[in-house]
């Protein structure tokens, strides 16, 4: 089986408007979806709305899925990207910033190990919205900083310092707040 595949007769019979399989690959997804829209919009019925939004535009443009990746993965791009416009319709805003500011931080790669999962989203949450998604896209959704720069907008850069200041900003909160 292709990896591509797991999932298709799902797909398919979706695509054939078939509302139990609908129902099927919300059951499947959803709690991962909802996941990713937690940890970027950081509220939980913001993402709660982002969610089924997603799945709606999910079921919408089904049609157009074409096996080039895995469900899950074209289902968590949508899910990221409709995250994203959501905070750009709130006016978000990211830093731009020098390289001079990048290259100050690009030595310090890592948080402190022994951090477990719970630790590390509540000191999420103290982060600005900007800091929080190029973290999240980076570090948690496995996204280049190429690939951030052109869902967000902004340059390389730009997304290599913000995740580097985010990466700064958490290791103070895990001294300010002790975890």
């Amino acid at each position: 089986m292709v990896y591509s595949d797991i999932h298709k007769e799902i797909v398919e019979q979706c695509k054939s408007g078939s509302r139990k399989a609908q129902f099927e690959l919300y059951t499947k997804y959803s709690k991962a979806m909802y996941n990713v829209c937690l940890r970027m919009l950081k509220n939980e019925h913001d993402a709660e709305d982002i969610l089924q939004n997603t799945f709606v535009d999910i079921f919408t443009k089904l049609d157009s899925f074409a096996y080039q990746s895995t469900i899950g993965a074209w289902m968590k791009r949508i899910t990221v990207n409709n995250c994203i416009n959501y905070l750009k319709s709130k006016k978000i805003q990211l830093e731009e910033l020098g390289q001079a500011h990048h290259d100050k931080y690009e030595e310090e790669t890592s948080v402190p190990i022994g951090l477990s999962v719970e630790i590390v989203q509540k000191a999420m949450n103290y982060l600005s919205d900007g800091y929080r998604i190029v973290f999240s896209l980076y570090a948690i959704e496995g996204y280049d900083h190429e690939e951030i720069s052109q869902i967000l907008g902004i340059s390389e850069s730009t997304s290599k310092s913000q995740y580097s200041r985010a990466k700064q900003r958490l290791r103070e909160i895990f001294k300010e707040q002790k975890l």
